[in-house]
């Protein structure tokens, strides 16, 4: 892969090579990848898995970056680590596949071990054996540390990716959301990696240190909160938007180490994987949202953030509070700037999440009737004098969803038919202009 696709300077990956035998053009996702049989430590089977080979070395000397292809003395390197035994605080842990499984790049990813490389695997099971030892007063503080950089950077998640204009491939940590393992995955130095970490971590514990204030902290299913009836001032919650991201099965990750698994009989997301329907999905958020307004005082408030594609979705999310008793006060529209993995790379997804200011219900809400193309009509046309930035098809969208809902209706359309009658309308526009 690296030799046929892999391009520098500039960087570039190639989807399409040429065969240096034949000739032939192919398209390298289409082709079958080259396996391997391993005998695995942790669980003592043989373990098919892709076949992987060091292709570039990156390092420094004296604060000097430097780069090159691999030496003898890197492959001896690697030769001494396969002798090294696994720490026996390494999980073995099977991974309970969902949806997020794919049969390509997943094959012979069985363990939570599996997502490591074995230099990765040992240096960073050394470090959590070392925290078994530390004051119980600091411990969880480390291990926060050390998982903080666990998944998206030590495991083989991290990847290359090629940018424009760049000399190299540039490294990037794993893509949140998703359990993707790249073609051209890296193996980064964990040691240097926590010690650029530590930094933050320690200012965030120095904004804290020394305070009066006192914090609680409650691991609960939201459906079952432990606080009494009217005793919160306010809540804030993002809760996960329908099959947008399998949160448990992601958490495996960082929970194996734990020894601690996420019940996911009332995990409310809808999924293929835990036969959960949108109709599943409502059922719990509405559990959960009822217990918000037992919590909440009566003159409180709850902020939800949220944001989905699907009008099904949404209209989920509206029955579940209306079900609890609760009723938006307030909408508007949180701008994160950055968007997330998601939001980038799905066709028809959402940008700008929808805020709802949510109250206990006071009165039946007045069920009004609107046409949904002469309101699309109306928020493009009110849009036009604002920046370009709000006027883009997914920010049209979440001010579509967020009419509908603080006037207590249904969202009528999906993102995918608003986005379609958009250009339509832009179309039409464009004639006009001719």
């Amino acid at each position: 892969l690296w030799d046929a696709c892999v391009s520098l300077d500039p960087a570039s990956v190639s989807p399409l090579f040429r065969c240096p035998l034949c000739f032939t053009e192919h398209r390298a996702r289409t082709l079958e990848r080259l396996c391997q049989s391993t005998h695995d430590d942790l669980t003592g089977c043989l373990q098919q898995r892709r076949q992987r080979s060091v292709a570039r070395v990156y390092g420094a000397t004296q604060q000097q970056n430097w780069r090159r292809p691999p030496t003898e003395h890197d492959l001896g390197v690697l030769a001494r680590i396969e002798r090294e035994p696994i720490p026996a605080c390494v999980p073995k842990l099977r991974i309970a596949w969902g949806d997020l499984h794919r049969r390509g790049y997943h094959h012979g990813v069985s363990h939570l071990h599996h997502f490591y490389t074995r230099r990765n695997l040992i240096a960073f099971s050394r470090l959590w054996e070392q925290s078994e030892s530390i004051d119980s007063a600091l411990r969880d503080a480390i291990r926060l540390w050390l998982l903080s950089y666990n998944a998206s950077h030590t495991t083989m998640m991290t990847r290359v990716v090629a940018k424009s204009g760049q000399r190299d491939l540039v490294v990037t940590s794993a893509q949140s959301g998703v359990l993707y393992l790249s073609g051209l995955p890296v193996e980064k130095n964990v040691f240097r990696g926590l010690d650029r970490k530590l930094s933050t971590v320690t200012k965030a514990f120095q904004s804290i240190h020394g305070r009066n204030a006192r914090v609680t902290v409650h691991q609960r299913s939201s459906c079952a909160v432990d606080l009494p009836d009217a005793s919160v001032d306010y809540v804030f919650t993002d809760p996960p938007f329908g099959a947008n991201i399998p949160y448990s099965e992601i958490a495996f990750l960082n929970e194996g180490w734990l020894g601690r698994r996420t019940n996911t009989a009332e995990e409310v997301v809808v999924s293929p994987s835990q036969r959960k329907t949108v109709d599943d999905y409502q059922t719990l958020l509405t559990r959960a949202l009822r217990e918000v307004r037992r919590i909440l005082k009566p003159s409180s408030c709850a902020t939800v953030v949220f944001h989905s594609a699907a009008a099904g979705v949404w209209n989920a999310l509206r029955n579940a509070y209306t079900d609890a008793g609760l009723d938006v006060d307030h909408a508007g529209i949180l701008d994160k700037k950055q968007a997330s993995f998601k939001q980038v790379t799905t066709t028809g997804a959402v940008r700008g999440d929808p805020v709802l200011l949510l109250r206990r219900r006071r009165h039946a809400p007045e069920r009004i009737n609107e046409d949904p193309w002469e309101v699309a009509a109306r928020i493009k046309h009110e849009s036009s004098d604002l920046e370009l930035s709000e006027q883009t098809p997914a920010r049209l969208y979440s001010r579509l969803v967020t009419h509908y809902l603080s006037n207590h209706q249904d969202v009528p359309v999906d993102a995918r038919q608003f986005y379609t009658w958009l250009a339509s309308q832009e179309a039409v526009e464009a004639d006009r202009a001719l």
